[in-house]
């Protein structure tokens, strides 16, 4: 996909979507942080926009579903009979988010069980977001332990997804979810039930992720512009996040 193609209308946020359990959320604000919308509204977010790309790298075992949740969401399309993905693969999908584009490149690999080489591949690429899909769990803990070895945790957002949600009876799904949050939380992962077959949840869940990765890349950017004025002045023993304060500086119109 041309990433100067027109954004599609029913890829436009204007505010953030919310989670889809509590118990296991990244964040449960209920919308984008304050100099987040304020940074959109000035037009202040530094290389996020037309120019920056964020990945997705999706990640988990053979047939667990990476491909048709990609292709749900990307294509609207379900087909059981998909050829295996050889190597990786990747789709390019545009959105608009407080007014300002943003693309993602949502990538996955071919699911061996040896884990770590396609984290590594991706570091090569620069910053990935991990996502983690499969309701089961059995090897999660595994793959994450694979892809952190070769990325900074402080640089990602980790999701945890279970696919294949319609295969389950609302009995079984309810226990399956109970040990899913577990691990979710001790993976300090959101935790997403999909089903790819049905589309429940999926174009929630991608909304939800390029929304948390916008959100991050500006304040990244923020932070890093703040960091980088001439003449600043450090300010000692504060609870405050941006450690910089200029002496003379104007008020911002909307925002501290």
């Amino acid at each position: 996909m041309n990433i100067l193609a027109p954004v599609r209308r029913d890829r436009v946020l204007a505010e953030l979507p919310q989670c889809l359990r509590k118990e296991a959320a990244l964040h449960v604000h209920k919308d984008f942080h304050p100099r987040v919308t304020c940074a959109c509204q000035e037009h202040r977010t530094g290389t996020v926009g037309r120019f920056k790309i964020s990945k997705i790298i999706v990640v988990g075992d053979l047939s667990v579903g990476k491909t048709c949740l990609i292709n749900r969401f990307c294509k609207d399309t379900f087909d059981k009979n998909y050829k295996a993905t050889i190597g990786v693969d990747f789709e390019m999908e545009r959105f608009e988010v407080l007014g300002i584009p943003f693309s993602l490149q949502l990538w996955k690999n071919w699911g061996n069980e040896q884990g770590g080489n396609w984290a590594y591949e991706c570091r090569q690429e620069g910053p990935c977001r991990l996502t983690h899909p499969s309701l089961s769990i059995t090897r999660g803990r595994q793959w994450l332990a694979d892809a952190l070895k070769e990325n900074d945790p402080s640089s990602v957002l980790l999701f945890l997804v279970g696919s294949k949600k319609d295969l389950s009876t609302p009995a079984q799904y309810a226990l399956m979810e109970k040990d899913a949050l577990q691990v979710a939380q001790e993976m300090k992962a959101e935790y997403w039930a999909v089903s790819s077959l049905t589309g429940e949840n999926v174009r929630e869940f991608f909304f939800r992720v390029a929304a948390l990765t916008f959100e991050a890349n500006v304040l990244a950017e923020l932070e890093k512009s703040g960091a980088q004025r001439i003449g600043d002045v450090v300010r000692i023993n504060s609870d405050d996040s941006n450690l910089y304060l200029t002496a003379s500086k104007k008020k911002p119109t909307c925002c501290p």
